[in-house]
């Protein structure tokens, strides 16, 4: 597990920069770009505004794309049916016309009632009628399997065309979310740019406080349990993978493996452990078991705001393993970064592990700012 004493510190470490900040930050009052006097505080507001806004626009685009792959494949498995429908039918069509030209030839069987009244040998009219009414149910057989072949060929062609249609509307509405996101991720650049190095840094003590503050409440109410759990052997596993991402970019609609957004990075850690989950942070909070926080274990998800739209791997000890906002990158933070929405496990029959020792973290695993945002750096 993180040790309790490594909590301990990133909660002191964060309240300390707080107090040694020069004077009260959100007290200030700095110009903004548009002429208008705002405070840090007002300033940190509109950014984590505006970063929220960027992952519900980023948790949009991964649901379309996700849907679009569904369609594809849909589409891609109906073309291969049409195909051997389309085949099936050639072949029925063919065996039918050489049918119609047997019996426009004249060559068609008789009646076996006319065959049996004009035969000199009565049973081998018989016997030849059994030959003739197989053949009739040959021929009837033809036909019934080009009936048939049409009607599903034409099914086929109809279910699609529907599934292009849908292919090719949910590819517009992509196109439109990455718009969004893109102009979303546009508005955090431009007031970033706007900002001296100054307010910079006052907005890093100021969100640091505030990390803090809501880490010593959180952890001070009793939510988590103070006995330590282990993880389950595929638990491990995603835990072991997401550590090893610490320090890679955050990207929007990124899956890995050079860089990941949030539900990129615990989407794939599970997959790598052998159990494939929903991929946005949406899917994950709606279709995974809900545990509760107090019987959080190590490789569970930590899924955080009203509209579930950012998830974190649980590590331990009140930290988690995420990819926080544009401008970071993967990174141990407080469980208390965001606003807590609830917790999910995607294995939830699997019996905890014996002996499980948590993973070595890298020296930097708690590097950089858990809001994304720092002096000199924008997304």
């Amino acid at each position: 597990m993180v040790s309790g004493r490594l909590l301990r510190w990133v909660c002191t470490a964060a309240v300390a920069g707080a107090l040694l900040a020069p004077g009260p930050a959100g007290a200030a009052p700095e110009p903004g770009p548009d002429g208008e006097n705002r405070s840090v505080a007002e300033l940190l507001t509109e950014l984590q505004g505006l970063y929220r806004q960027a992952e519900e626009a980023t948790e949009a685009y991964n649901t379309t794309a996700e849907e679009l792959k569904g369609r594809r494949k849909e589409a891609d498995a109906l073309d291969g049916k049409l195909a051997k429908a389309r085949g099936a039918l050639y072949r029925s069509r063919l065996a039918a016309g050489r049918l119609a030209r047997q019996q426009y030839q004249g060559r068609s069987e008789i009646s076996p009632y006319v065959q049996l009244l004009l035969a000199r040998d009565p049973q081998h009219a018989v016997d030849q009628g059994h030959v003739i009414r197989r053949a009739q149910r040959e021929q009837e057989a033809t036909v019934d399997r080009l009936v048939r072949g049409e009607k599903q060929a034409d099914e086929l062609a109809t279910r699609a065309q529907g599934a292009l249609d849908e292919q090719l509307q949910l590819a517009d509405r992509q196109k439109k979310d990455r718009d969004t996101v893109q102009a979303r991720l546009k508005e955090v650049e431009e007031l970033l740019a706007s900002l001296s190095a100054e307010q910079l840094a006052q907005l890093t003590r100021l969100e640091d406080a505030g990390t803090a503050d809501a880490q010593r409440a959180f952890m001070a109410s009793g939510a988590l349990s103070s006995a330590g759990r282990a993880p389950s052997k595929a638990g491990d596993a995603a835990l072991a993978y997401a550590v090893r991402q610490i320090g890679k970019p955050y990207v929007w609609g990124a899956e890995g493996p050079a860089s990941f957004d949030c539900s990129g990075l615990t989407s794939q850690a599970w997959a790598r452990a052998g159990r494939v989950i929903p991929r946005t942070s949406q899917e994950q909070w709606a279709r995974l078991p809900r545990v509760p926080l107090s019987e959080l274990r190590p490789g569970d998800l930590v899924v955080y705001f009203p509209k579930a739209t950012h998830v974190a791997m649980y590590l331990g000890d009140g930290m988690v393993v995420q990819a926080p906002r544009p401008g970071a990158r993967v990174k141990v933070s407080p469980i208390a970064a965001n606003p807590l929405l609830g917790a999910v496990r995607p294995d939830p029959g699997a019996v905890a592990m014996s002996g499980y020792r948590a993973p070595v973290l890298p020296p930097d695993a708690l590097s950089g700012q858990d809001t994304g945002y720092a002096a000199g750096s924008a997304p």
